[in-house]
């Protein structure tokens, strides 16, 4: 375990949150849900390209599982790498919170997930989804997430572009989901969000954004070994 990958880790996931949650925080009113479809895509496509060849660039504990399960990297590395990103991205909410105390802005529900009409309110443009279909949703998105990376990522293809794979397709996945659950397929960004929100169902609801992204994450792992067969790293 060195160092550097869990700095690149803790700074690539500070700048998903960031950039991200931001984003939809700061300027959500403005840009729409697109723009903050389009701004989650350019933070994971950015840090891909700067800092990705140092560790993989996952910057989200779903990529990690689903790397380990696929072969890729040791458990013990793993876990080395989830402390690194709940960290940035809690760091980066952090930071978001002071920036919004500091323009007097009411923290709200805070670009937390969530689902229904309780957590967001009638009328927002947010979906009065179940929990059951949140589920659904995190984990169906967060596999295809994953079964892009890990393919966008292999060493038989041509990884020249993974970058601009990867970072379409989160795009995509929010202009997708935004609308159900204000998109997780990431643990770290759920976490840090729920932990600064003003809504009272943000940590209740938590859970989901933990456990279905990683279903997810480790079916994609599994699914992808059909494809291939890797020795861990």
């Amino acid at each position: 375990m060195k160092t550097k990958e869990f700095l690149v880790e803790y700074i690539g996931t500070f700048w998903l949150v960031f950039g991200g949650a931001g984003t939809a925080y700061f300027a959500g009113h403005a840009v729409g849900f697109a723009g903050v479809a389009l701004a989650f895509g350019l933070t994971v496509l950015t840090m891909a390209y700067a800092l990705g060849p140092i560790s993989g660039g996952h910057f989200n504990p779903a990529v990690s599982l689903g790397v380990f399960i696929n072969g890729r990297m040791e458990g013990k590395k793993m876990l080395f790498y989830w402390i690194a990103q709940v960290l940035g991205g809690i760091t980066a909410a952090l930071l978001m919170w002071i920036l919004a105390t500091a323009a007097g802005m009411e923290i709200g529900t805070f670009a937390a997930n969530g689902w229904g009409v309780d957590f967001y309110g009638a009328g927002s443009g947010y979906q009065d989804i179940t929990w059951w279909g949140a589920f659904i949703v995190e984990c169906v998105l967060t596999f295809i997430f994953l079964i892009v990376i890990l393919g966008a990522t292999d060493d038989s293809h041509d990884t020249k572009f993974a970058g601009v794979a990867i970072g379409l397709a989160l795009t995509l996945i929010h202009l997708i989901a935004i609308p159900l659950t204000n998109t997780s397929v990431n643990p770290a960004r759920s976490i840090s969000q729920a932990i600064f929100s003003d809504n009272a169902l943000a940590l209740p609801q938590l859970w989901l954004f933990i456990v279905a992204p990683l279903c997810g994450a480790l079916l994609a792992g599994l699914c992808y070994k059909l494809f291939t067969s890797r020795k861990v790293a």
